[in-house]
Protein backbone atom coordinates (compact mmCIF):
# COMPACT_ATOMS: atom_id res chain seq x y z
CA UNK A 1 0.00 0.00 0.00
CA UNK A 2 1.21 3.37 -0.81
CA UNK A 3 1.70 6.17 1.90
CA UNK A 4 -0.35 8.81 1.50
CA UNK A 5 1.95 11.80 1.68
CA UNK A 6 0.26 14.65 3.79
CA UNK A 7 -1.05 18.00 1.74
CA UNK A 8 -0.76 21.20 2.87
CA UNK A 9 -2.12 23.67 -0.10
CA UNK A 10 -5.43 25.35 0.26
CA UNK A 11 -5.31 25.24 4.23
CA UNK A 12 -4.12 28.72 4.75
CA UNK A 13 -6.67 29.77 6.82
CA UNK A 14 -6.09 33.25 8.46
CA UNK A 15 -5.92 33.31 12.37
CA UNK A 16 -9.13 34.82 13.99
CA UNK A 17 -8.92 38.20 15.76
CA UNK A 18 -11.65 39.78 17.49
CA UNK A 19 -15.03 38.92 17.76
CA UNK A 20 -14.56 36.74 14.51
CA UNK A 21 -11.90 34.55 17.06
CA UNK A 22 -14.83 34.00 19.95
CA UNK A 23 -17.12 33.26 17.28
CA UNK A 24 -14.46 30.58 15.53
CA UNK A 25 -13.83 29.04 19.50
CA UNK A 26 -17.57 28.14 19.34
CA UNK A 27 -17.69 26.71 16.39
CA UNK A 28 -20.98 28.31 15.10
CA UNK A 29 -20.37 26.67 11.99
CA UNK A 30 -20.70 23.78 13.28
CA UNK A 31 -24.55 24.48 14.76
CA UNK A 32 -25.91 23.34 11.89
CA UNK A 33 -25.74 19.85 13.12
CA UNK A 34 -28.30 20.48 16.14
CA UNK A 35 -30.86 21.11 13.22
CA UNK A 36 -31.66 17.95 13.48
CA UNK A 37 -33.39 18.79 17.17
CA UNK A 38 -35.99 20.15 14.58
CA UNK A 39 -36.99 16.90 12.99
CA UNK A 40 -39.28 15.50 15.45
CA UNK A 41 -41.55 18.67 15.20
CA UNK A 42 -41.22 18.57 11.30
CA UNK A 43 -42.11 15.66 10.72
CA UNK A 44 -44.92 15.15 12.97
CA UNK A 45 -46.59 18.70 11.93
CA UNK A 46 -46.15 20.89 14.86
CA UNK A 47 -44.13 23.39 13.97
CA UNK A 48 -46.25 26.04 13.31
CA UNK A 49 -47.74 25.27 16.62
CA UNK A 50 -46.08 28.48 18.56
CA UNK A 51 -45.46 27.00 21.83
CA UNK A 52 -43.98 24.11 20.17
CA UNK A 53 -41.79 25.65 18.26
CA UNK A 54 -41.03 27.90 20.79
CA UNK A 55 -39.78 24.80 23.11
CA UNK A 56 -37.68 23.58 20.01
CA UNK A 57 -36.04 26.57 19.49
CA UNK A 58 -34.66 26.63 23.19
CA UNK A 59 -33.93 22.64 22.75
CA UNK A 60 -31.87 23.48 19.58
CA UNK A 61 -30.34 26.45 21.81
CA UNK A 62 -29.49 23.80 24.96
CA UNK A 63 -27.79 21.71 21.95
CA UNK A 64 -26.12 24.93 21.02
CA UNK A 65 -24.43 26.02 23.97
CA UNK A 66 -23.70 21.69 25.26
CA UNK A 67 -21.87 21.20 21.59
CA UNK A 68 -20.01 24.50 21.16
CA UNK A 69 -18.47 24.00 25.40
CA UNK A 70 -17.69 20.33 24.15
CA UNK A 71 -15.74 21.77 21.10
CA UNK A 72 -13.92 24.42 23.74
CA UNK A 73 -12.80 21.88 25.82
CA UNK A 74 -11.35 19.91 23.35
CA UNK A 75 -9.51 22.57 21.81
CA UNK A 76 -8.06 23.12 25.25
CA UNK A 77 -7.23 19.96 25.46
CA UNK A 78 -5.28 19.90 22.12
CA UNK A 79 -3.60 23.10 22.20
CA UNK A 80 -0.12 21.86 21.45
CA UNK A 81 -1.53 19.60 18.94
CA UNK A 82 -3.14 21.55 16.98
CA UNK A 83 -0.28 23.91 16.75
CA UNK A 84 1.50 21.55 14.67
CA UNK A 85 -1.41 20.78 12.22
CA UNK A 86 -1.00 22.92 9.36
CA UNK A 87 -5.15 23.79 9.63
CA UNK A 88 -5.55 23.74 13.05
CA UNK A 89 -2.42 26.00 14.11
CA UNK A 90 -5.13 28.76 13.32
CA UNK A 91 -7.52 28.25 15.75
CA UNK A 92 -7.78 30.78 18.37
CA UNK A 93 -6.54 28.99 21.17
CA UNK A 94 -3.81 27.42 19.46
CA UNK A 95 -2.96 30.72 17.88
CA UNK A 96 -3.23 32.74 20.89
CA UNK A 97 -5.96 34.92 19.84
CA UNK A 98 -7.86 33.51 23.17
CA UNK A 99 -6.32 33.26 26.52
CA UNK A 100 -7.17 29.26 27.91
CA UNK A 101 -8.59 30.67 31.04
CA UNK A 102 -10.95 32.54 29.20
CA UNK A 103 -12.11 30.08 26.82
CA UNK A 104 -12.40 27.76 30.00
CA UNK A 105 -14.64 30.05 31.50
CA UNK A 106 -17.17 29.94 28.55
CA UNK A 107 -17.14 26.64 28.08
CA UNK A 108 -18.26 26.39 31.92
CA UNK A 109 -21.20 28.96 31.75
CA UNK A 110 -21.85 27.08 28.31
CA UNK A 111 -22.70 23.50 29.93
CA UNK A 112 -24.40 25.52 32.70
CA UNK A 113 -26.43 27.46 30.68
CA UNK A 114 -27.27 24.72 27.96
CA UNK A 115 -28.34 21.85 30.75
CA UNK A 116 -30.15 24.33 33.25
CA UNK A 117 -32.22 24.63 29.64
CA UNK A 118 -32.44 21.36 29.42
CA UNK A 119 -34.03 20.77 32.47
CA UNK A 120 -36.17 23.80 32.19
CA UNK A 121 -37.47 21.88 29.36
CA UNK A 122 -38.30 18.55 31.03
CA UNK A 123 -36.37 16.05 32.78
CA UNK A 124 -35.92 13.87 29.03
CA UNK A 125 -34.08 16.58 27.77
CA UNK A 126 -31.81 16.73 30.89
CA UNK A 127 -31.06 13.49 30.62
CA UNK A 128 -29.89 13.79 27.18
CA UNK A 129 -28.18 16.69 27.28
CA UNK A 130 -26.23 15.07 29.90
CA UNK A 131 -25.66 11.53 27.91
CA UNK A 132 -24.51 13.93 25.17
CA UNK A 133 -21.83 15.60 27.53
CA UNK A 134 -20.62 12.30 28.57
CA UNK A 135 -20.43 10.97 25.65
CA UNK A 136 -18.31 13.78 24.34
CA UNK A 137 -15.87 13.34 27.49
CA UNK A 138 -15.91 10.12 26.19
CA UNK A 139 -14.84 10.43 23.06
CA UNK A 140 -12.41 13.15 23.31
CA UNK A 141 -10.65 11.09 26.23
CA UNK A 142 -10.65 7.49 25.10
CA UNK A 143 -13.08 6.91 21.66
CA UNK A 144 -11.35 9.08 19.26
CA UNK A 145 -8.19 7.24 19.41
CA UNK A 146 -10.31 3.68 18.54
CA UNK A 147 -10.79 3.45 15.15
CA UNK A 148 -14.05 2.50 13.68
CA UNK A 149 -15.28 3.25 17.48
CA UNK A 150 -14.49 6.83 16.67
CA UNK A 151 -17.11 7.45 14.36
CA UNK A 152 -19.60 5.73 15.76
CA UNK A 153 -19.40 8.19 18.71
CA UNK A 154 -19.80 10.39 16.77
CA UNK A 155 -23.00 9.13 14.99
CA UNK A 156 -24.70 8.57 18.11
CA UNK A 157 -24.42 12.32 18.87
CA UNK A 158 -26.46 13.03 15.96
CA UNK A 159 -28.89 10.16 17.10
CA UNK A 160 -28.85 12.29 20.46
CA UNK A 161 -29.71 15.57 18.52
CA UNK A 162 -32.68 13.86 17.38
CA UNK A 163 -34.05 12.45 19.87
CA UNK A 164 -33.65 15.77 22.18
CA UNK A 165 -36.29 17.08 19.58
CA UNK A 166 -38.63 14.24 20.07
CA UNK A 167 -38.29 14.48 24.17
CA UNK A 168 -38.72 18.40 24.08
CA UNK A 169 -41.76 18.05 22.72
CA UNK A 170 -42.44 14.53 24.11
CA UNK A 171 -43.34 12.81 21.18
CA UNK A 172 -42.01 9.17 20.03
CA UNK A 173 -39.32 9.67 17.10
CA UNK A 174 -39.78 6.32 14.43
CA UNK A 175 -36.80 4.09 14.99
CA UNK A 176 -36.49 4.47 11.37
CA UNK A 177 -35.53 7.80 11.16
CA UNK A 178 -32.97 7.41 14.17
CA UNK A 179 -31.49 4.46 12.17
CA UNK A 180 -31.36 7.03 8.75
CA UNK A 181 -29.71 9.71 11.06
CA UNK A 182 -27.24 7.50 12.70
CA UNK A 183 -26.21 5.80 8.62
CA UNK A 184 -26.17 9.36 7.55
CA UNK A 185 -23.57 10.20 10.59
CA UNK A 186 -21.65 7.37 9.89
CA UNK A 187 -21.34 8.28 6.00
CA UNK A 188 -20.27 11.84 7.21
CA UNK A 189 -17.76 10.76 9.49
CA UNK A 190 -16.32 8.00 7.90
CA UNK A 191 -15.73 10.70 4.70
CA UNK A 192 -14.52 12.98 6.92
CA UNK A 193 -11.60 10.39 8.21
CA UNK A 194 -11.50 9.29 4.30
CA UNK A 195 -10.01 13.09 3.57
CA UNK A 196 -7.88 13.52 6.58
CA UNK A 197 -6.18 10.09 5.40
CA UNK A 198 -5.41 11.57 2.08
CA UNK A 199 -4.34 14.75 3.72
CA UNK A 200 -2.12 14.10 6.46
CA UNK A 201 -1.28 10.31 6.32
CA UNK A 202 -1.92 7.60 8.77
CA UNK A 203 0.95 8.90 10.74
CA UNK A 204 -0.69 12.04 11.35
CA UNK A 205 -0.59 13.32 15.18
CA UNK A 206 -3.43 14.83 15.30
CA UNK A 207 -5.60 12.08 14.30
CA UNK A 208 -3.59 8.26 16.12
CA UNK A 209 -6.53 6.58 15.31
CA UNK A 210 -5.77 7.36 11.00
CA UNK A 211 -2.76 4.91 11.71
CA UNK A 212 -5.48 1.67 11.85
CA UNK A 213 -7.39 3.17 8.99
CA UNK A 214 -6.84 2.24 4.77
CA UNK A 215 -8.36 4.12 2.20
CA UNK A 216 -10.02 1.39 0.86
CA UNK A 217 -11.90 0.49 3.77
CA UNK A 218 -12.79 4.21 4.56
CA UNK A 219 -14.08 3.75 0.68
CA UNK A 220 -16.30 1.06 1.41
CA UNK A 221 -17.44 2.52 4.82
CA UNK A 222 -18.93 5.80 3.28
CA UNK A 223 -20.78 3.73 0.76
CA UNK A 224 -22.18 1.04 3.32
CA UNK A 225 -23.33 3.57 5.39
CA UNK A 226 -24.11 5.89 2.47
CA UNK A 227 -26.68 2.60 0.94
CA UNK A 228 -28.31 2.24 4.42
CA UNK A 229 -29.17 6.13 5.25
CA UNK A 230 -31.37 5.71 1.81
CA UNK A 231 -32.59 2.37 2.88
CA UNK A 232 -33.70 3.58 6.41
CA UNK A 233 -34.91 6.52 4.78
CA UNK A 234 -37.03 4.49 1.94
CA UNK A 235 -38.66 2.44 4.85
CA UNK A 236 -39.51 5.32 7.11
CA UNK A 237 -41.27 7.10 4.05
CA UNK A 238 -43.31 3.34 3.90
CA UNK A 239 -43.46 1.96 6.96
CA UNK A 240 -43.56 4.42 9.34
CA UNK A 241 -47.14 6.13 11.37
CA UNK A 242 -45.84 9.59 9.96
CA UNK A 243 -45.58 8.21 6.47
CA UNK A 244 -48.96 6.38 7.11
CA UNK A 245 -50.62 9.29 8.04
CA UNK A 246 -48.73 11.67 6.28
CA UNK A 247 -48.25 9.36 2.44
CA UNK A 248 -46.97 12.88 0.58
CA UNK A 249 -43.25 12.24 2.67
CA UNK A 250 -42.22 9.70 -0.04
CA UNK A 251 -41.86 12.76 -2.21
CA UNK A 252 -38.82 13.64 0.06
CA UNK A 253 -37.40 10.39 -0.53
CA UNK A 254 -35.77 11.59 -3.92
CA UNK A 255 -34.15 14.96 -2.48
CA UNK A 256 -32.70 12.59 -0.18
CA UNK A 257 -31.18 10.37 -2.35
CA UNK A 258 -30.30 13.34 -4.65
CA UNK A 259 -28.02 15.06 -1.64
CA UNK A 260 -26.84 11.51 -0.63
CA UNK A 261 -25.17 11.06 -4.30
CA UNK A 262 -24.16 14.77 -4.95
CA UNK A 263 -22.13 14.40 -1.25
CA UNK A 264 -20.52 10.91 -2.32
CA UNK A 265 -19.44 12.46 -6.04
CA UNK A 266 -17.86 15.75 -4.22
CA UNK A 267 -15.83 12.88 -1.88
CA UNK A 268 -14.54 11.19 -4.08
CA UNK A 269 -14.65 12.97 -7.11
CA UNK A 270 -13.34 16.63 -5.74
CA UNK A 271 -11.69 14.90 -2.67
CA UNK A 272 -13.30 16.79 -0.15
CA UNK A 273 -15.30 15.98 2.88
CA UNK A 274 -13.09 16.82 5.81
CA UNK A 275 -15.59 19.64 6.79
CA UNK A 276 -19.21 18.66 6.13
CA UNK A 277 -20.88 21.55 7.53
CA UNK A 278 -18.56 24.00 5.48
CA UNK A 279 -19.46 21.83 2.20
CA UNK A 280 -22.95 22.34 2.54
CA UNK A 281 -22.90 25.79 2.06
CA UNK A 282 -20.25 25.93 -0.54
CA UNK A 283 -22.24 23.68 -2.84
CA UNK A 284 -25.21 25.19 -3.85
CA UNK A 285 -26.94 21.99 -5.46
CA UNK A 286 -26.38 20.06 -2.25
CA UNK A 287 -27.73 23.60 -0.69
CA UNK A 288 -30.95 23.33 -2.65
CA UNK A 289 -31.47 19.85 -2.17
CA UNK A 290 -31.11 19.87 1.47
CA UNK A 291 -33.96 23.36 1.04
CA UNK A 292 -36.01 21.61 -1.61
CA UNK A 293 -36.57 18.34 1.16
CA UNK A 294 -37.55 20.62 4.10
CA UNK A 295 -40.30 22.59 2.23
CA UNK A 296 -41.84 19.12 0.58
CA UNK A 297 -41.70 17.71 3.53
CA UNK A 298 -43.42 20.62 5.38
CA UNK A 299 -45.99 20.47 2.65
CA UNK A 300 -46.62 17.00 3.12
CA UNK A 301 -47.19 17.22 6.58
CA UNK A 302 -48.53 19.89 6.80
CA UNK A 303 -51.54 19.98 3.76
CA UNK A 304 -53.66 17.17 4.27
CA UNK A 305 -54.81 18.08 0.17
CA UNK A 306 -51.06 17.09 -0.96
CA UNK A 307 -50.98 14.22 1.59
CA UNK A 308 -54.68 12.96 0.46
CA UNK A 309 -53.41 13.01 -3.44
CA UNK A 310 -51.31 10.18 -2.83
CA UNK A 311 -53.00 8.27 -0.71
Amino acid sequence: MTTPTPKTEGLTVAPAKGISAWVRLLRVRQWTKNLLVFAAALFTGQITQGGIALRVLLGFAAMCFISSAVYIFNDLRDIELDRSHARKRHRPLASGAIKPLHAGILAVLLVVGGLGLAFWLNRWSLIVGVTYLALQVLYNLWLKHEPVADIFCISVGFVLRAVLGAVVISVTISPWLLFCTGSLALMLGFAKRRQEFLNEGPDAKTRPSLASYTKDALDRFVVVFATSSLLCYGLYCIESTTAKQHPGLAATAIFVAYGVCRYLLIVFGSKEGEEPETLLFSDRRLLLSVVLFMLTAAIAVLSPQYSGVLK
